[in-house]
């Protein structure tokens, strides 16, 4: 196989680098089950070609070289997860766990910390999961009450996570914890870095209506997490979760976009004739395009250095809505299929338009967004 040695760092050279080292290992790399495959098969395909794309060097474009990267503009990245979504060789929402932890875990890990680990997150060696949401807190993230005491050797953890992305496939974990009483819910958090495979920690994975398992609930029973693993400074995890966050609304959503805008190629192309309305799929379209320039912005925007904040909420709010109109009309036009079908086509527009009905949840409900968006963006109101 080529490799990225020796590319150069200009955006346009390295897409078409990209792409020429793709359409000569497109069939090493292209999975080898039909349709969207089951979850296994969709994380083994995803450690495959993170190995390989790592091993040729893509998939250290863009990354700092403190932690095993080649430097470069945070743009290759965005365009490498892009393109590996056009071409179906990953899940975009599994593919983008990468891009939501591993920007955060520089920024606030010991330096050694994220030298060692991030590389393997990279390559695929590893899978991290994000310990926030729990069953008290709804979208109130600060009021969460998993709790670490401080012992001897470290923090003891006791609690309990839920819709917890992968946790059943995780080797280590994001995670938010109570350390403190304050009267502000937003201090007294500290963020850890533990490791799933620690004593004392039980996934159960949940299934969801579109038949995966891809969440779960999480519980830690006493659990030993060293003091080196704590992110950030104790007692700072609320600053910890806000630089997350945006990560979770901005190049993750970048390459939903284009799993959404490849699907809505297939449908024009599955469709029988006239069975799709033209007015209908110019509007999905229009959608799809104003969330694309919306996301563009913010990849540049991180691509320049600049801090991302409140205002991913529009994009989220924005990738919400696209994706839901997307998939209505895959519902409107291939109606038989998407009820009644049997077939593996069938199935998987079934299981993607099931999926989608959780658009406005996943990454912050949209009734959340919008209310960061009116008090934060829009000074509408304290945010408390």
């Amino acid at each position: 196989m080529t490799s990225a040695a020796g590319v150069a760092t200009d955006i346009d050279d390295f897409r078409s680098s990209v792409e020429s080292w793709l359409d000569d290992n497109q069939r090493v790399l292209a999975p080898d089950y039909q349709g969207n495959g089951t979850l296994d098969e969709q994380m083994e395909q995803l450690a495959k070609v993170k190995r390989l794309v790592y091993d040729a060097g893509w998939m250290r474009m863009g990354w700092p070289e403190r932690v095993g990267g080649l430097g470069g503009s945070t743009l290759m990245r965005a365009y490498l997860g892009e393109t590996l979504t056009t071409r179906a060789l990953i899940e975009p929402g599994l593919y983008s766990m990468t891009e939501v932890l591993a920007p955060t875990m520089i920024d606030y890990a010991a330096p050694e910390l994220a030298a060692t680990m991030v590389p393997a997150l990279l390559r695929g060696d590893e899978t991290w999961c994000q310990g926030f949401s729990e069953p008290g807190t709804g979208s109130n993230l600060a009021s969460l009450s998993c709790r670490a005491v401080r012992s001897g050797e470290g923090w003891r953890v006791t609690g309990q996570k839920v819709w917890t992305s992968l946790a059943q496939f995780a080797q280590r974990c994001v995670l938010l914890t109570r350390t403190g009483t304050t009267e502000s819910a937003h201090r007294g958090i500290t963020a850890l870095f533990a490791d799933m495979h620690s004593p004392g920690i039980t996934v159960r994975p949940i299934r969801t209506m579109h038949g995966a398992e891809e969440f779960c609930e999480v519980f830690f029973d006493d659990v030993a997490v060293p003091f080196d693993r704590t992110l950030g400074q104790v007692g700072g995890g609320w600053a910890v979760a806000m630089d997350l966050l945006p990560y979770e609304r901005s190049t993750s959503l970048w390459h939903r976009a284009a799993f959404l805008h490849r699907r809505l190629q297939d449908l024009v192309d599955a469709a029988p004739a006239g069975a799709l309305d033209p007015a209908k799929l110019g509007e999905v379209t229009q959608l799809l395009y104003s969330f694309r320039a919306r996301s563009r912005a913010t990849q540049h925007r991180m691509a320049r250095h600049e801090h991302l904040g409140p205002e991913t909420s529009i994009d989220k709010v924005l990738l919400a809505t696209a994706e839901q109109a997307v998939f209505d009309l895959v519902a409107d036009t291939l109606t038989g299929e998407v009820t009644i079908g049997d077939d593996s086509i069938s199935e998987r527009w079934r299981t993607e338009f099931l999926y989608s009905r959780a658009a406005t949840i996943y990454g912050g409900s949209a009734e959340i967004q919008r209310n960061i968006i009116a008090r934060r963006l829009l000074d509408l109101g304290n945010d408390r």
